[in-house]
């Protein structure tokens, strides 16, 4: 992600946190954990964490300067004890790797002290499969932070993103095939050292980082609570989960015929609920109708059941009082549509991801709710249709084409792009609104 222009120089590492916050949640999706570096990066990295509901710890990184001046940064050991050298550096000032090995002693034995005095006997975080953020308060050269992404990769995460709040712009560049993101506020032509870019840039102490520290393991917010639910529509039962979380800004209705226990679509409203949305996960078609009735299920049928789970969810939970919006797939599409117009009050906002929302038409101009319609492929024929559909309904809409999302639920990373967009349209168009 390239670098974008903010009102510089930050207060202090907690609001450059904070204003890091809105920048890196589409890419904390999958178990997320933020990684601090020490110490400057661990108030940064709190405050991130905080406000995207990600795990929080430290990595041990240790900068090599020169020997007398410990600021010139030329190398960096990693908590695994690997040491990366810049090489092209130490061969402009023609000193060579052997010169700094007193250094590099004194760095491994520091950062073991720090291990012991941050993490004592608490085993270091799981790394594999996860989203991880590594943070810092800026970056200079860009060592340290290539010493911390390169030990993380080693531990194979799911995705790897360095999120700072300022750069040298040549360290931005150096570091880009590092992580698989970067998110940069700012990278200034005017660089020289990172404090300059904060008006309180105060030396932090060990004691400053075990408290922080210290301060997320009592904060930690409460579970998010799951149960099945049973919805009766008419004579039928839908099966579903509703998740409640902590903090409630809203609830978002997860549709689709079948296949609400694929694990995708589970992590996709995993990133809807961490923003502050309960989800109701519910397949609209019954047990029986599945192997049947997939392909041509009745849209006015599924219109009926996806009405009656919103008046269930307005009437027997928590998110009563709460705006509440629709994310319909394949064969819930256009009966996100259809319950939309029949309910005007109680749905906020749609978005609809595959499906023929076109066979929805007679409720088309009735639809005021705000709408996302999300196309699998740019196919013509499929984008003809979702074009005539959005000319008939009454509400403002946008379409977004996310190539590669047929492979949705076959094992692909699309499903990244569905849930970042579905919470970037919730978030502009539900949040802070009242059913």
């Amino acid at each position: 992600m390239n670098p974008v222009p903010v009102s510089l120089p930050f207060t202090d590492r907690s609001e450059a946190g904070r204003r890091l916050a809105e920048r890196v949640r589409p890419y904390a999706v999958t178990d997320p954990l933020v990684l601090a570096l020490p110490r400057g990066g661990v108030p940064v990295g709190a405050e991130l964490a905080r406000l995207i509901d990600a795990d929080f710890d430290v990595l041990m990184v240790r900068k090599v300067g020169l020997p007398g001046r410990p600021e010139l940064g030329v190398g960096a050991i990693s908590e695994d004890g690997h040491v990366t050298f810049d090489d092209l550096a130490l061969a402009r000032m023609r000193i060579p790797r052997q010169a700094l090995a007193e250094t590099v002693e004194a760095e491994r034995d520091e950062l073991e002290r720090r291990r012991r005095a941050y993490r004592a006997d608490r085993p270091a975080p799981r790394i594999a499969g996860r989203d991880c953020v590594v943070v810092d308060d800026g970056v200079a050269t860009g060592g340290t932070a290539r010493a911390a992404l390169r030990m993380v990769r080693q531990a194979q995460p799911a995705q790897l993103i360095l999120a700072v709040p300022v750069a040298a712009p040549e360290a931005v560049e150096s570091l880009r095939s590092e992580a698989d993101a970067l998110v940069v506020l700012s990278a200034p032509d005017n660089f020289h050292a990172v404090g300059e870019w904060y008006r309180d840039f105060s030396q932090l102490s060990d004691g400053h980082v075990t408290a922080i520290l210290a301060e997320r393991g009592r904060a930690q917010p409460p579970s998010d609570v799951t149960r099945g639910v049973r919805i009766r529509s008419g004579e039928d039962y839908l099966d579903g989960d509703l998740t409640m979380p902590a903090t409630l800004r809203g609830a978002i209705v997860v549709a689709m015929g079948e296949g609400r226990a694929d694990p995708r679509w589970r992590a996709i409203s995993s990133v809807l609920r961490r923003a502050g949305y309960a989800t109701l996960l519910l397949d609209l078609l019954t047990t029986g109708e599945r192997a049947e009735r997939a392909e041509g299920a009745d849209t006015g049928v599924l219109g009926d059941r996806l009405n009656a789970a919103v008046t269930w969810l307005r009437r027997a939970t928590d998110a009563a009082s709460e705006p509440v919006g629709i994310l319909g797939s394949g064969t819930a599409a256009p009966a996100a549509l259809l319950t939309a117009a029949e309910h005007p009050r109680d749905v906020n906002s749609v978005v609809v991801y595959g499906g023929r929302i076109d066979l929805a038409e007679p409720s088309l101009p009735k639809v005021r709710a705000p709408t996302l319609v999300m196309l699998e492929s740019g196919d013509s024929f499929v984008r003809e249709l979702s074009e005539w559909a959005r000319g008939r309904m009454g509400g403002p809409t946008d379409l977004r084409v996310v190539e590669g999302a047929e492979q949705l639920l076959e094992g692909g990373q699309e499903w990244r792009r569905v849930a970042t967009e579905a919470l970037d349209w919730f978030d502009r168009h539900l949040a802070g609104r009242q059913g």
